[in-house]
């Protein structure tokens, strides 16, 4: 990693991962690349090989699948491991959220994200996105049931709140939403 960080060689990088995991089981290739997993350069690899030995492994497949979002790969490829991981783990919050995330369309991302909210009650990261997706809809759509969908999952936000830079940054959202014209 020190050799990548100072050369930004992709392809170097990418042939010394790969004589290092052709000889590593799966598990030895996790723990070797946990500190390295928000890397999609080296994240990527590693997992292919590692969904490749364990396909039902569900936590694997997200790390790939997020790899494979920061790296710019798409939503169809994203989308399909992240069906995979929630297939093999239902109760995988990344899963869901990437799921989610790589749903192209703006309107189903909505209804994604507000499905994740009625799955995990307590996860306030899928709230803000539904949040953040439903007034997108609206001011791309001039829809005012995603303009009052956004209001309503910022209100219970803000209600949610504990730290005063996230009520006011919640009510500043709130009032100026409340001006739109959809």
């Amino acid at each position: 990693m020190e050799q990548y960080r100072t050369s930004a060689n992709v392809t170097h990088l990418h042939l010394r991962l790969a004589a290092l995991a052709t000889s590593a089981t799966p598990d030895s290739l996790i723990a070797a690349v946990e500190p390295f997993r928000d890397i999609p350069e080296v994240a990527g690899p590693i997992y292919e090989r590692i969904v490749a030995a364990q396909p039902a492994n569900a936590r694997a497949l997200v790390i790939l699948a997020n790899a494979y979002w920061l790296a710019g790969r798409g939503p169809d490829v994203v989308g399909e491991l992240a069906a995979r991981a929630r297939a093999a783990d239902p109760s995988n919050r990344g899963a869901w959220h990437l799921w989610a995330l790589s749903e192209p369309s703006p309107r189903r991302r909505v209804e994604r994200w507000r499905t994740v909210c009625q799955t995990f009650l307590d996860d306030d990261l899928a709230r803000a996105n539904l949040a953040d997706n439903a007034a997108s809809l609206a001011g791309a759509e001039h829809d005012p049931a995603a303009l009052q969908l956004a209001l309503e999952t910022y209100g219970e936000l803000r209600d949610r709140a504990t730290h005063p830079q996230q009520q006011s940054a919640l009510d500043q959202a709130i009032a100026t939403l409340r001006t739109w014209k959809v």
